[in-house]
């Protein structure tokens, strides 16, 4: 569970006014001092986060945040952040002090977790200096961090208020029990040391969990590794960077894809990736780029983002581009200088980020698109590449 990735757990998001004792609280749910506590108000300057196994949900991020009632420059900043966690929370659990009504800011916030569908609990902390009896109810918890009174009983309201969606697929489906998977992964000076990326892992589990068997293979050798097989194998899934190289490789009769492609097909942005990458076509001199993704690793000399992608953009367009790049978090909130949105495939994003992306994108009416379709467009192959996916056109 320690390993599950970050896009894949549930995140709970811990809010509240100054001293309200969020940090306290988060500390005693998950068992660990991992938030600073102090009588100084605006102590949580930054969101911090924990991951945990919480029962009945399995993994989970736990997320600390700033007081939502700071003030002044610096506490305006503070507020943003926490605003920001909001984007990605699948539970949020408002924290307020027992004995007192529920003030402006936190009538506030409240509004923002039923404006944003996020199903909330409301605790009413410090209920041990309560000088009468007090009752939880079915979504208000009364607990107390320091003296550890009601935190089981507020971790499993917490697992009550989730409810599981239907996970969107990723590759198993589009094979059947035997069936082989050729998956082509480069190795050179951009990848990490030692290890897959996380979509490559994602999709091997997710072959062999269905059944099938998965041959793995560098670029150079896929030719070879095709020869040997006894069968044809029923899908070859690709890095997106040599995209073009392995189509030429795989016979038409064989399905081919991408990771990048799947990662958004299981993030629930395929189709929009599919019908933004056509907007290629009308990108002309001056127009504005955003290339965005999530991980905020060190650049190498052929990176993707910064490098190969930016390359074929300019050799496709035939266009001097005003190109743009965010990661992590930074993901701008004024989008209408921008002709495009080129996204990453989003593997460490839930999908809650990737929909609030998606849809401020919309807002703003810029086509959105990612890495792989982006790549399979400018490459004459996003046809082949999504005739696999049984949900597009």
């Amino acid at each position: 569970m320690n390993d599950t990735p970050s896009g894949e757990r549930i995140h709970i998001g811990f809010f509240g006014c100054r001293n309200a004792g969020k940090s306290s609280l988060v500390n005693a749910v998950t068992g660990q001092e991992i938030s600073v506590v102090s009588n100084v108000k605006g102590t949580t300057t930054d969101p911090v986060k924990k991951a945990m196994e919480l029962l009945p949900l399995g993994p989970v991020m736990i997320i600390d945040t700033p007081g939502y009632d700071d003030e002044g420059g610096l506490g305006d900043k503070r507020v943003y952040a926490a605003k920001k966690i909001l984007r990605i929370c699948d539970i949020a659990v408002l924290v307020t002090v027992a004995g007192t009504s529920l003030n402006s800011i936190e009538n506030e916030l409240i509004a923002l977790f039923k404006q944003r569908n996020i199903p909330y609990i409301i605790v009413k902390n410090n209920a041990d200096l309560l000088s009468a009896d007090y009752n939880d109810s079915k979504n208000t918890v009364y607990t107390s961090a320091v003296k550890k009174i009601g935190i089981e009983k507020l971790k499993n309201t917490i697992g009550k208020a989730f409810s599981f969606k239907k996970e969107n697929n990723l590759a198993g489906d589009l094979i059947k029990n035997g069936d082989i998977a050729v998956l082509v992964t480069p190795i050179d000076s951009a990848a990490p040391k030692g290890r897959l990326i996380l979509p490559q892992q994602q999709v091997i589990r997710d072959i062999i969990e269905n059944g099938g068997i998965a041959v793995v293979s560098v670029e150079t050798e896929l030719k070879n590794a095709l020869s040997k097989l006894l069968v044809s194998p029923s899908i070859v899934i690709t890095d997106s960077q040599v995209f073009e190289k392995v189509s030429k490789i795989v016979p038409e009769n064989i399905p081919l894809t991408s990771f990048s492609i799947l990662m958004a097909r299981y993030k629930g942005f395929l189709k929009t990736a599919v019908s933004g990458a056509r907007k290629i076509n009308e990108l002309k001199n001056g127009s504005n780029v955003l290339i965005s993704e999530e991980c905020t690793h060190h650049r190498q000399c052929d990176d993707i983002g910064t490098v190969k992608l930016p390359k074929w953009l300019m050799e496709y367009t035939k266009a001097k581009l005003n190109l743009e790049w965010s990661s992590g978090s930074s993901f701008p909130q004024d989008l209408s200088k921008y002709d495009l949105i080129i996204h990453c495939g989003g593997c460490m994003l839930n999908a809650n980020e990737i929909e609030y992306r998606m849809k401020l994108a919309a807002e703003f009416e810029v086509p959105f698109t990612n890495y792989g379709a982006a790549i399979a467009f400018m490459k004459g192959i996003l046809e082949r590449s999504v005739a696999v996916i049984p949900e597009i056109e």
